[in-house]
């Protein structure tokens, strides 16, 4: 039944994503948009085999895991819709989190990074996958088989809302009304990806925008600052390996200073930015010193 369900996902959409990327890339093109370039588009081809490939050799794994803890399932939902429903609110609720600890924590950063990276902001950064992200992110789900989700039901709505997740990579679609209340939107997702000291760490929602707004870390898209995408330090290559580890590169050069024990824990598991002898600034610092301007 999962099989099905996986193959009618993957026949739906791949037209769809064919037609709304060449529409995109046609409305750039005649617009002198530049949105697409031929080298960040092949780049995320690129991060996506890796992220997929990775993803399909330990799903068997992940499904274990998460039916492991269904068993020890507390709750049933009976009603089919009821239970469809709620699980796709769950799971949102949960993948908030995780993508939150992607950017608080520089370890869960330097996997996250990948998606960031892009200068460009198009329907193909949605595939820029985070590539190690799989090894992790059905931890997240555990709590959803202790509530009586099935683990191959958990899986699939990831898979459905990650739909729904790369279609908002646009510039070209402006803002949706009264969507923008409760959904993330094109419009918020654009200042997710913004290296504006702004826009840092925001929006973080995939299919629902109240999170951010629940916990502290929403911001509008501001007209009089248009976003500027990519990270506060870029680059600035397409090497296939620098693509990927660069952010671990950086990791390992932290924590070769001479610093304390404290620090070089701090270098990993701390905010990204942070640093021992202020050389460097987490997004809040950022905030912290263009507010006092």
């Amino acid at each position: 039944m999962n099989e099905f369900r996986e193959a009618l996902l993957i026949a739906i959409t791949t037209p769809v994503y064919a037609i709304v990327i060449g529409a995109e890339i046609l409305f750039s093109y005649f617009h002198h948009k530049k949105y697409y370039s031929t080298k960040g588009t092949l780049a995320n081809v690129y991060l996506t085999t890796l992220n997929l490939s990775l993803d399909i050799l330990v799903r068997g794994i992940c499904l274990i895991v998460l039916n492991y803890f269904y068993r020890f399932h507390f709750g049933i939902i009976n009603n089919v819709i009821l239970y469809w429903f709620v699980l796709l609110i769950a799971e949102d609720f949960m993948y908030y989190w995780l993508h939150r600890v992607d950017h608080y924590c520089r370890l869960f950063w330097a996997v996250h990074v990948t998606h960031h990276s892009s200068e460009e902001f198009n329907l193909t950064v949605g595939f820029r996958s985070s590539v190690f992200q799989p090894l992790y992110r059905f931890v997240y789900f555990i709590p959803l088989a202790l509530f009586g989700f099935k683990g191959i039901d958990i899986m699939f709505i990831y898979s459905a809302t990650q739909i729904y997740g790369i279609l908002i990579h646009t510039q070209t679609v402006k803002k949706l009304g009264v969507l923008e209340y409760f959904m993330s939107t094109p419009s918020h997702h654009r200042v997710h990806h913004g290296s504006n000291v702004k826009y840092l760490d925001k929006n973080m929602g995939m299919v629902l925008i109240i999170w951010d707004k629940l916990f502290g870390t929403f911001v509008k898209e501001d007209e009089n600052e248009p976003v500027v995408y990519g990270l506060t330090e870029n680059i600035n290559t397409y090497h296939p390996i620098k693509l990927v580890f660069h952010e671990w590169i950086n990791i390992f050069k932290d924590l070769r200073k001479p610093s304390s024990i404290k620090s070089k824990i701090m270098y990993v598991f701390g905010p990204p930015g942070w640093s021992h002898d202020g050389s460097k600034f987490t997004s809040r610092q950022l905030r912290e010193k263009k507010n006092k301007r």
